[in-house]
């Protein structure tokens, strides 16, 4: 019980810890919580800085999910603290202690998750993710369409009830987090992947 006590607070500490705020800083450009669409995750990040900046957020916010997820393996740990450390980084990326409680949307995390839980797991949602963005280049479509597969693929890789239960945890909050997206989507306002540079950009 403590060792696994131990491990979702680790888990959801190191969630906490913002890679978009981060990594903006660290090259000088403005704070992802103020610029585009006031949001620290990848996608605001492409807007405000560029591929390189987005590439390395995007790689933070997904170890944050998949590293707590292999010391769990690594320490034989059960579903259900597997679930809790899992659930515990995704809302730590969600709310944040070290930022006011204000984090992202939570798309690199899951996958973080999701490959630290087992890694065709993460592979195929990514895939979906992938082939969405490219066919309709609409990241928050993307995010959604490809988490809204996630619990099927728990289920067909690791039939446990606690695992399926986080992804659909997981897979409610973005849906939650996106409801401003959601919003634009039925309006037909949610803007197109961009780079920087370019008018706007769509997504987290």
């Amino acid at each position: 019980m403590i060792t696994a006590t131990l491990l979702i607070l680790t888990a959801y500490l190191l969630g906490s810890i913002s890679s978009a705020i981060l990594v903006c800083r660290l090259m000088g450009l403005p704070d992802p919580r103020t610029q585009g669409s006031n949001n620290p995750g990848a996608t605001n990040v492409l807007r405000i800085g560029g591929k390189k900046a987005a590439a390395i957020t995007l790689l933070g916010d997904s170890l944050k999910g998949l590293i707590p997820m292999l010391i769990g393996h690594a320490l034989g740990a059960p579903p259900l603290t597997l679930a809790g450390i899992g659930l515990a980084a995704f809302i730590g990326h969600l709310y944040p202690v070290f930022f006011g409680f204000q984090g992202g949307k939570g798309v690199a995390t899951a996958l973080g998750v999701q490959f630290g839980l087992y890694w065709p797991i993460g592979l195929c949602t990514a895939a979906v993710w992938l082939f969405v963005a490219r066919v309709l280049k609409i990241s928050s479509l993307s995010a959604l369409i490809s988490m809204a597969f996630a619990p099927f693929f728990v289920w067909l890789f690791w039939d446990e009830r606690a695992l399926i239960g986080m992804q659909l945890i997981i897979t409610g909050l973005l849906i939650w987090r996106h409801r401003r997206n959601i919003h634009n989507l039925v309006a037909g306002t949610e803007q197109p992947i961009r780079l920087k540079g370019s008018e706007d950009l769509g997504g987290n």
